[in-house]
């Protein structure tokens, strides 16, 4: 784990919690693609209101990365890469854009915790990413819905 921040959390997480020594190294990273939205998203996970993320299985993809199991711990960051918490995968959905629902939209913790705010914001966030790959989204594309619990901070 190159990020020092994020290496000392796992340790003082490993410390407390030595059934997990040999879980395999957690991923390190922040939510959305700019500096607000992945710090709000962060504080949201510490207090325990953000408790779901959403990638496109079509950008994990195209990145050749492997699918969210359950169990996967990630060392949540901050935009700046300082280890915020660490949570682990609790529940993994493959569904289509257009069958999210409000509960879910509520689980991921963001806005005004609606499907409407869900649907714009995350609509965006896939348009943005999937461009990189010279694809669009559409309202069949495949929803990674990964749940989560807090399960470590400072």
């Amino acid at each position: 784990m190159e990020n020092a921040s994020a290496r000392a959390l796992w340790g003082d997480y490993l410390d407390k919690h030595l059934e997990h020594a040999f879980a395999g190294t957690p991923l390190v990273d922040y939510f959305c693609n700019n500096e607000q939205d992945a710090n709000e998203c962060a504080a949201l996970v510490k207090r325990g209101v953000k408790r779901a993320t959403s990638h496109s299985l079509l950008s994990l993809q195209y990145r050749k990365q492997p699918l969210p199991k359950i169990g996967d711990f990630i060392v949540v960051t901050d935009w700046e890469g300082q280890a915020q918490c660490i949570v682990r995968t609790t529940k993994v959905t493959l569904k289509p854009f257009f069958a999210i629902d409000s509960e879910y939209a509520q689980r991921e913790g963001e806005g005004d915790k609606s499907l409407g705010y869900w649907k714009k914001v995350h609509w965006e966030y896939y348009k943005k990413e999937l461009e990189n790959f010279d694809r669009i989204p559409t309202e069949s594309m495949i929803i990674i819905c990964q749940e989560f619990e807090m399960v470590f901070q400072r």
